[in-house]
């Protein structure tokens, strides 16, 4: 590797699958205001911030309400959310991911985690993966949401490494735009359909090598 000096992983999608948590969190709330939230509206909610999100669930259920009892109710909703968070394991980390980790490390490639969570430390705690991380940016660090790039960019600023000399690795199309703004390159998990301007696509890190990596220095 002569010009990849990092890589910089989204969490959610990525490494993990909390998606599920966020909707029963959600639903639960949605279900104690007295109406019914869907995997279908849940789709509105991906790669928005808990208040933005929870705006759009107060919209579909029709109900009004003032800034205090938003933040009570979004409170709400991430204790819910952190009580399933923390009976997570390692067992929940996606396939192929602790492998490519470790195979990084072996190259002495620096990895960083660049999340929008506000939980993200707890959620790799959980998984035991803090130690394979160089440097960790979550949404405690960041006053940018995705597409801006601000998350990365302090990622590789925390690493000392240059914008070009990282990949990202991300399942949203959000992610992939900061990603590409920043300067980096991106590996798009997911579908190409949906992350087609990332630089390469494939179904998650199991299907990543370190040949791969190199295709795209």
């Amino acid at each position: 590797m002569k010009n990849i000096k990092a890589c910089l992983f989204d969490l959610d999608g990525v490494i993990v699958d909390t998606a599920k948590y966020h909707y029963i969190a959600w639903k639960e709330l949605a279900n104690e205001l007295g109406f019914d939230f869907t995997l279908e509206d849940n789709e509105k909610l991906k790669g928005v911030s808990r208040m933005t999100s929870l705006d759009i669930l107060l919209s579909i259920g029709g109900i009004e309400l003032d800034e205090d009892k938003k933040l009570e109710l979004a409170t709400k909703k991430n204790d819910n959310y952190l009580q399933y968070i923390l009976k997570m394991g390692p067992e929940e980390i996606l396939p192929g991911t602790k492998e490519f980790l470790e195979v990084l490390r072996k190259e002495h490639i620096k990895i960083a985690l660049g999340s929008a969570s506000k939980n993200a430390m707890l959620i790799l705690e959980r998984l035991e993966l803090t130690g394979y991380f160089d440097a960790i940016v979550d949404g405690t660090h960041v006053a940018k949401a995705k597409p801006d790039p601000e998350v990365f960019l302090q990622g590789a600023e925390k690493l000392g490494v240059a914008p070009t000399e990282c990949v990202v690795f991300e399942d949203a199309e959000a992610g992939v735009e900061a990603a590409l703004a920043g300067g980096m390159k991106c590996v798009g998990i997911g579908s190409s359909e949906v992350l087609g301007k990332a630089h390469l696509v494939v179904d998650g890190l199991h299907k990543m090598s370190i040949q791969k990596l190199g295709l795209l220095d």
